[in-house]
């Protein structure tokens, strides 16, 4: 494994890789920068599997940075550091492959380099029977292999949205009722409703031959982030070219979108200072 460091601050640098270094396999495969531009250039010419990236850094930032990783080495994870947890917690809520907050600690090192790298290995054994997309910024639309799906209900597509918007994260059945059903209790009637909601949306799926992206456990549902391209998603990476398309709506449809899109415009407008 590949693992490179980048932060401008030497001393934090040093400190941030000693503790990586002392949590991963091979130390000798770690490899530490002060400067975005020489950790590009050893990207281009080496291999990476796991970049952790300070976010504030002069002429080129971390996300800026994760982009133009992403662009050399499609398949490295991201993690990134900063020193300020309000921060962290507002921009990393979704959990892409993770953060790191200074001054980082052994266990923490350890949970973030853990999740990324079976994250990765997920991804890489994920089936991919049709090219599956999703399109957050304006309205939202599922598209597999270019086509638009078609949704017998409209609440199991808001469902999905939903599902989409929490980036992997599971949500229980009364919330999912919560968030179909505004202010209406969590009857017996609401349940009988939520559950025809999700059998339609799992029929959709399987029409479309994607219904593994969907994942349906006990009181819980989530969905297979890994599987789906998503411009939201490419977004929280730092995909220069997924903020630039960001031009102030995302999912305009649903009103509990509206806390992401605020994330969203927090996000783009940092970026584009």
């Amino acid at each position: 494994m590949n693992l490179i460091c980048v932060d401008d601050e030497a001393l934090v640098l040093q400190y941030t890789l000693a503790v990586i270094r002392s949590v991963v396999p091979s130390s000798d495969e770690v490899h530490g920068f002060t400067s975005s531009a020489e950790a590009l250039e050893w990207a281009a010419a080496n291999p990476v599997d796991l970049a952790i990236l300070d976010i504030d850094m002069p002429v080129i930032n971390g996300l800026e940075l994760a982009a133009r990783i992403r662009q050399i080495r499609p398949a490295a994870s991201i993690i990134f550091l900063t020193g300020y947890s309000e921060y962290a917690v507002d921009a990393f809520s979704m959990h892409v492959s993770g953060y790191l907050l200074k001054p980082v600690s052994r266990d923490k090192v350890a949970d973030e380099i853990s999740y990324a790298l079976e994250k990765k290995d997920t991804e890489s054994s994920a089936p991919a029977p049709a090219r599956i997309s999703a399109v957050c910024f304006g309205g939202f639309d599922l598209l597999v292999d270019g086509e638009v799906v078609s949704f017998a209900r409209s609440k199991s597509k808001e469902l999905l949205a939903y599902l989409v918007d929490r980036h992997g994260s599971s949500i229980t059945r009364a919330e999912a009722a919560a968030v179909l059903w505004e202010d209406s209790f969590y009857d017996r009637s609401m349940q009988k409703q939520l559950d025809v909601v999700m059998r339609s949306l799992r029929a959709t799926l399987t029409n479309y031959g994607v219904e593994d992206i969907l994942e349906i456990q006990k009181g819980s549902i989530r969905i297979r982030p890994e599987m789906i391209d998503c411009d939201l998603y490419r977004f929280t990476e730092g995909d220069a070219n997924a903020i630039d398309s960001y031009r102030g709506e995302y999912m305009t449809a649903y009103s509990w979108a509206e806390f992401t899109a605020a994330y969203l415009d927090r996000k783009a407008q940092k970026v584009r200072r």
